[in-house]
Parts: C-alpha cells; structure tokens; sequence
C-alpha cells in the first residue's frame, strides 16, 4: 500500500504545486487522479515516481519512506511520461527497453528475458529491430510502458495516458492498463479526461489547484460533482445510463 501523508511541493519560484495532501492507495488497484490543468496531477506523480522530493510530508511504500528509506525509487515506482518523446532514448524498440534493465546492473539472459516480456505484453514482439522514431503516437506510448514494465516496478504511474491518441490508440493503451492490474500491478493514472477508465477504476482522487478536493472508494458516486472541479464527468453518468459498449474490454 501507498501511503500519503500531508504532502507539500513548491518549487524553488515560490509556487505551491500540491498543498497539503493525504491519501492511501490500495495494492493492486486502478486509482485515477483527475482534475484540470494544473491542478498537480503530473506533480504530484513525480513525487510519487521519486523524482520530486516534497517539500513536507512524505510517501510511504509498504510503510518505508519512499524518498528516505528506499536507496532507488525507480526499482519500485515506474512513471510513463504524458510525451513518450520525453521517454524513448534507445534507438530501436528493444534498445530502448533493454536500457532499465541494463541501468540496474542484471545480467544480459535476464535483460533479454525482460525485455521479451514486456515486447510482448505491450503487443511490440513485432518491431523489435523497428525505428523508435518510426513508430506511431500510440505504438510510441506502449513503448514507455513497456521500458517501465522491464524494469518491473510495484506501482505504474501514467501521466495523461490517452493524450493526442485517436480512439483505436486509445484503446489499446487502456487493455494494457487493465491487464497490468490484472497481473496485480497497483496502477495510479493521472488525467483530465475520466471516459475512458471510468468504468474501471477502484478509487477516484480529485484535485483542483493543488488541493485535494474530493476522494472516492466509489468513483461513481462521485461523478455528478467533478464538473464544480474543471473535470467533465463519463457521458453515460450525465445521462444515468450503462456504460457504453465501446468502453468494454
């Protein structure tokens, strides 16, 4: 479990980024940290990454301090970047995802074995040798997941996942979601659009200007108030139906 306790970030401008936070998240869950435009979303997954150090309060991963206690962050929490071009760095898809497991000193049968894997659990066995400058927008986003796959990480954290991703893009990026939490991956995906994981998430977190507005174990619950928060809540919630069928995996 993740816990957060009374988290604070400001940057060195003096700007406070996330004020003052507390929550928990569950094992092995899908949570969705939603809310407008900087609200702290991508901040708050950079101090949950350990990218970030915040500036009071701490996390705490399986009850160690994430940012104290825990010598490399990155063996435990995986972030996939909202632009997979702030991520891609190999120049082939399995160089790319052979850099994680290289960076963590194991050896090249294990590499290997590693990288394998998340190719093909991200649907990417195919290009193995392709350019990853020749890949699409949504084959470029399952490439970051599955660099931060091989690195084999407790918690994946997404930032704006769906992000300039057409509808069949979309999709795939979300079957991969839900088969890590399948795998028993604790998923934590931060977002301004709620459609296309509304049916599927165990825990909804709202923030609005760094705060955190609005907190569910029952997500559902809680949709008809994200518009007072800059978030457009699911269509099928407005309208008091099912969700859609296109939302099925």
């Amino acid at each position: 479990m993740v816990i957060v306790e009374k988290l604070t970030l400001e940057y060195s401008n003096g700007t406070k980024a996330i004020k003052n936070i507390s929550f928990s998240i569950p094992k092995g869950k899908l949570v969705l940290i939603c809310g407008p435009n900087g609200s702290g979303k991508s901040s708050l997954l950079k101090v949950l990454a350990g990218l970030h150090h915040p500036t009071k309060g701490r996390v705490l991963l399986e009850g160690k301090d994430l940012h104290s206690e825990i010598r490399d962050p990155r063996k435990l929490a995986g972030l996939v970047f909202q632009n997979p071009e702030h991520q891609i760095l190999g120049e082939t898809v399995e160089e790319d995802v052979a850099l994680g497991p290289r960076y963590l000193g194991l050896p090249q049968d294990e590499i290997q074995k590693r990288v394998n894997e998340a190719l093909s659990f991200c649907n990417l066995s195919h290009m193995n040798r392709k350019n990853c400058h020749l890949l699409s927008g949504g084959e470029k986003k399952r490439l970051s997941i599955a660099s931060v796959l091989a690195m084999k990480p407790q918690i994946i954290l997404l930032d704006e996942p769906f992000a300039n991703l057409d509808f069949p893009a979309a999709k795939s990026i979300l079957r991969c979601i839900l088969s890590m939490r399948t795998q028993g991956y604790t998923i934590v995906v931060a977002s301004h659009e709620v459609e296309m994981l509304a049916p599927h998430i165990d825990k909804i977190l709202v923030l609005y200007g760094g705060e955190l507005k609005m907190e569910s174990n029952t997500p559902e619950t809680i949709y008809s108030s994200l518009a007072s928060y800059g978030v457009r809540p699911p269509c099928y919630a407005i309208f008091g139906t099912k969700p859609p069928e296109w939302l099925a995996i």
